[in-house]
């Protein structure tokens, strides 16, 4: 069978890196890849976003299924499209996609559904969202209704923040469209944890706990970012838990999306904080996460295209559930200096050939460059390790880490160290 991923990050590599594991595949295409998918597919010079493209190329290269990566090709319609050709795509149709392209839709599902989440109220006027700001209980949490990148969150600990978060949104349209209607939410504390579940939108089946790290500093200091790491499984999610997740969150959202006549086909991933009064959702997104999703896939033990057919096709209750090797595993993200903000590209990568025995190196802002790989992005690499436990594949990826060498590498020192967990 031939594959087409579509998107060109860490992600769509580990995707890759675990797709091509599979005997029954014969062929993966990637669009548009980077340096480190060309290694174990075909890149094709495609962008996520352009829709008719993908679904042209998919229709011409006789593609058994197609695997999006990244949200905004599905909030535009890329699994629509290619459903409506008779092509197999893993991924929810728009309406589905919603669970992340709005936000405001989201709560509104959850609150149908009975899930716990944030307490939250919607505006689309400066005024009355700076009104709101004045007398409600800090902190607060301000967030872009629509797609930002992962980025349109700011957590504000003072009233002054909030409001600065209120006027860049709604008044400088910081975002975009997707700040055009906000979200000021309550601040929900503990530890986070994601759950991605591979769903046919009847049966649903979540993979390994993870957990990330948004901010761009050590000690959860600087600005949001797409991530800059993530570890699993997640200590705190004991079994009892995890049924928990599933039975009050996971399949009561599903049970709310059949009840609008959606049929979610893809990856439901639950963002949720551990609370002191049990699990709530952060936030839902409609896609695999990054960088989550480079390591739940190593500790995957069955071969994922089955899973992802059978998801696709709406019989996953026809596979078995998904199991998982023992052990741990930790990511790190490698960005360019300036990042999230501005930064430079086109910087010479060494010491991929080095890395210590285990240590898988997933791209991300890669490319080639007169026969050289050079930095090409904003997160630029994730090294992954496994490990019998946390501790062993956190010192294993920082080993690795220290032998891969670029001008401006940027790395937070502290992912899934103890006191992070």
């Amino acid at each position: 069978m031939r594959l087409l991923i579509v998107g060109g990050g860490a992600r769509e590599h580990a995707l890759a890196w675990k797709l091509a594991q599979s005997p029954e595949v014969d062929e993966l295409l990637v669009a548009p890849g980077n340096a480190g998918t060309a290694a174990i597919a075909r890149n094709l010079p495609i962008a996520a976003t352009d829709i008719d493209a993908l679904v042209e190329v998919a229709g011409r290269e006789r593609v058994g299924l197609t695997v999006v990566g990244p949200e905004e090709p599905l909030a535009r319609g890329l699994a629509d499209r290619l459903r409506a050709r008779g092509l197999l795509v893993f991924g929810p149709d728009a309406a589905a996609a919603r669970i992340e392209s709005s936000k405001s839709w989201a709560k509104d599902v959850m609150r149908a559904a009975g899930v716990p989440t944030a307490a939250a109220r919607e505006f689309s006027a400066l005024e009355p969202a700076l009104d709101w700001v004045a007398d409600a209980p800090l902190p607060l949490v301000v967030k872009a209704n629509g797609l930002a990148a992962g980025k349109g969150v700011v957590v504000a600990a003072t009233r002054g923040e909030a409001e600065r978060a209120v006027r860049a949104m709604l008044a400088e349209r910081s975002f975009g469209e997707a700040g055009s209607e906000i979200l000021i939410e309550e601040c929900l504390s503990g530890p986070e944890v994601s759950v991605l579940a591979l769903t046919d939108g009847e049966t649903i089946y979540p993979l390994v706990p993870a957990t990330d790290y948004k901010r761009a500093g050590a000690g959860d200091t600087g600005p949001n970012t797409g991530g800059m790491g993530a570890f699993a499984p997640v200590p705190a999610v004991t079994p009892e838990l995890a049924a928990c997740i599933r039975a009050e969150i996971l399949e009561p959202t599903l049970s709310e999306l059949r009840e609008r006549g959606i049929a979610y086909r893809g990856v439901l991933y639950a963002g949720l904080m551990l609370t002191e009064s049990g699990p709530r959702v952060i936030e839902f997104n409609c896609r695999f996460g990054d960088p989550e999703t480079e390591v739940v896939l190593p500790l995957l033990a069955d071969d994922l295209l089955p899973l992802l057919l059978a998801a696709a096709e709406g019989r996953l209750a026809d596979v078995p559930p998904p199991r998982r090797h023992d052990g741990a595993c930790v990511g790190v993200v490698l960005a360019s200096a300036g990042y999230p903000g501005s930064y430079t590209t086109g910087c010479p990568i060494s010491g991929l050939d080095d890395l210590p025995q285990g240590v898988l190196a997933f791209h991300a802002g890669t490319a080639w460059l007169d026969g050289r790989i050079v930095t090409s992005g904003g997160r630029v690499l994730t090294l992954v390790a496994r490990g019998t436990n946390l501790a062993e594949a956190r010192q294993c990826v920082y080993e690795g880490i220290a032998r891969v060498s670029y001008t401006g590498k940027q790395f937070r020192p502290d992912i899934a160290e103890p006191r992070t967990l």
